[in-house]
């Protein structure tokens, strides 16, 4: 159970680029690390792209007025000057400046925590990989619904052969927020239907990596041997990006899978779930019920295992905070990922390679596969939706 007890030796000094006052996602950035303030602690940061309205910001959270930076570059270069610089940078900008800012911050020789899609292509994800690799540093990945500790549990029990042989993959990530053209209203929604800035999809990238990366946490030894991806933009300004997809999957293994992915599936609040179905037994996650995990077995009675109980497994309680049926959610699923993220940190900067093969945490080559997914759904759909071999 986690308590608030350091985990590290100290915490990190991290900063942000992006994540201001008007972002989506950055106070899910900072709940998630200063969560445990044992983790993280936020000195510095270029939050905005209008420098006045970003130092206001930064004030206004109680960064120190001359550690508020006009820009990401120059905040780089005057931390490095200091003995206590920033240590790490999580990156909460639109996708298409995630590539330059990361290959900066690395060669500034910082860590890097950046939002999803990480780049545009694979090609670019290798050549940061490499590089990190290069400096010796970490980069994590924010996909925030990971840190939900019933994905551990259902990773167990499919490891434990609990549900038998895996053979369908059922996924789904869709709400109806984006059912009409909200993009004109919405500054920062904007940027995510223009594929200059979006890249090459909309809710392929934006929803369905999500759901991606955490079938890969519950099954690691599931590969897709094939898929076959349709795309619409229903709302015809969006086109070329997507705001609705189906994909069909073949597994290595034989398994079927799907994906349904939408921004435009009216009046849904909250359709992400992931249902596993094996030979024995299926099991079941929804994001609306994050603390519950229904199993199904065949022929018995249906059971739902509640968060935080001991007849869990070890791996899935030992994220727990708050104790059973006290509510948790997606602030401290961040904080799950995020604590991960600096026991990596910490672990790295050690030498200490083995900590860091151990944890179960969206690591780089976790946003490869997120960007390989999003480059095989698009061969497909712009092929026509034909079946292609996941490359």
């Amino acid at each position: 159970m986690i308590n608030g007890e350091k985990k590290i030796s100290r915490a990190l000094r991290w900063s942000m680029v992006g994540g201001g006052q008007l972002s989506q996602v950055g106070y899910k950035h900072r709940i998630g690390a200063l969560r445990d303030n044992t983790a993280f602690q936020l000195v510095a940061g270029a939050f905005d792209i209008d420098p006045g309205r970003g130092k206001d910001f930064g004030i206004n959270i109680g960064v120190s007025e001359d550690r508020c930076y006009n820009d990401y570059k120059t905040m780089f270069v005057e931390e490095a000057k200091r003995e206590d610089g920033i240590e790490v940078v999580s990156i909460a900008t639109p996708n298409g400046t995630h590539y330059e800012i990361c290959k900066t911050a690395l060669e500034a020789e910082l860590h890097v925590i950046c939002e999803k899609p990480l780049f545009f292509t694979s090609d670019e994800v290798r050549e940061i990989k490499s590089l990190a690799e290069e400096k010796g540093k970490i980069v994590g990945v924010t996909y925030g619904f990971s840190g939900n500790q019933m994905l551990l549990q259902m990773r167990a029990m499919i490891e434990q052969g609990k549900i038998g042989e895996i053979r369908v993959v059922d996924l789904q990530y869709t709400h109806g927020f984006s059912a009409t053209e909200e993009e004109k209203t919405s500054a920062a929604q904007k940027w995510r239907v223009d594929p200059k800035i979006a890249g090459p999809s909309f809710v392929l990238g934006d929803l369905s990596t999500h759901t991606y990366y955490m079938s890969q946490l519950i099954m690691p030894h599931m590969k897709i041997k094939e898929l076959l991806c349709d795309r619409q933009s229903f709302v015809g300004s969006r086109a070329p990006l997507e705001d609705n997809a189906h994909v069909l999957m073949h597994y290595e293994n034989g398994a079927v899978g799907t994906m349904w992915t939408s921004s435009i599936n009216a009046g849904c609040m909250d359709g992400h779930r992931i249902r596993i179905v094996g030979s024995k037994a299926s099991l079941e996650w929804w994001d609306s019920k994050p603390g519950e995990l229904t199993y199904e077995i065949q022929g018995e009675p249906i059971q739902t295992l509640i968060r935080a109980m001991p007849y869990l497994d070890d791996s899935c309680n030992a994220d727990e905070r708050l104790g059973a049926l006290h509510v948790e959610g997606l602030s401290d699923s961040w904080a799950n990922i995020y604590l991960k993220f600096a026991i990596a940190i910490d672990a790295k900067n050690q030498g200490d390679e083995e900590t860091i093969k151990n944890l179960i945490y969206p690591d780089i080559d976790a946003g490869l596969e997120g960007v390989r997914w999003i480059e095989n759904c698009v061969r497909s759909a712009d092929k026509g939706a034909v079946w292609v071999n996941f490359e």
